[in-house]
């Protein structure tokens, strides 16, 4: 379409790497799994129990890339760090079946959501919805994406996030209450998926403060790695 037909300026797409590949993945929308492992439910004050999946969402505006600088964020005194596998779709659909799920998925990537933590907490104590805490500008770092023909689809392996070389959280994706296919699957009851959907599938235990020059390094065994540093 030609541009002169928009009254202002189209807004550029984001994109995110892939490994091995001078392409990249086109991001269409974020979501985000609350709550999907049992002792960072504990350490939030929640019960683990397998009570249904929930969901918030980030604008694609929100990611930055490995290697990249996140400005720290106005109106927080306490941001916090949630290292999480990240899924990127390249199918999608309605009301998928477990089993089929995994079909639907392009690769996987190491990802952060970055939290105002004082924010949310008096969002939660007033019933309002979390986007200023959770939706901010720089609050979902992602890092290339490993594609599943390469990689396969991760069930268990080692998830960590290291502030400045000394470990703050250290879990396993075997440790998710909803795994990824059931995650996708139940996703879909909800939203028609989409090609470029990308889905953060929740944090082990262990989150906490940073501050601006702290380097965070994060990690997916055998999907990869992420660096930003806050300034």
């Amino acid at each position: 379409m030609s541009a002169n037909l928009y009254v202002v300026s189209a807004p550029l797409l984001t994109t995110l790497p892939v490994v091995g590949s001078k392409e990249r993945f086109p991001v269409n929308r974020i979501f985000c799994v609350g709550r999907n492992y049992a002792e960072h439910a504990r350490e939030m004050g929640h019960d683990p129990d397998r009570a249904p999946p929930f969901f918030f969402m980030k604008p694609a505006t929100s990611l930055v890339v490995d290697g990249a600088s996140i400005t720290y964020p106005a109106m927080t005194s306490d941001l916090h760090h949630e290292v999480e596998l990240v899924v990127a779709l390249s199918q999608g659909g309605s009301n998928l079946r477990t089993e089929e799920a995994l079909s639907m998925v392009f690769g996987y990537a190491v990802g952060l959501d970055m939290t105002r933590r004082d924010l949310q907490a008096e969002l939660k104590k007033l019933g309002r919805p979390w986007e200023t805490a959770k939706s901010f500008d720089g609050s979902a770092p992602c890092s290339a994406i490993r594609t599943a023909s390469t990689g396969g689809h991760p069930s268990s392996g080692t998830i960590e996030l290291s502030v400045n070389g000394q470990r703050r959280q250290h879990g396993d994706l075997a440790d998710m209450i909803w795994n990824v296919p059931e995650t996708i699957a139940y996703l879909s009851t909800l939203f028609a998926l989409l090609p470029g959907d990308l889905i953060f599938t929740g944090t082990p235990s262990g989150v906490g403060a940073v501050a601006r020059g702290d380097q965070l390094h994060a990690s997916v065994q055998d999907v990869g790695e992420l660096t930003v540093i806050i300034r």
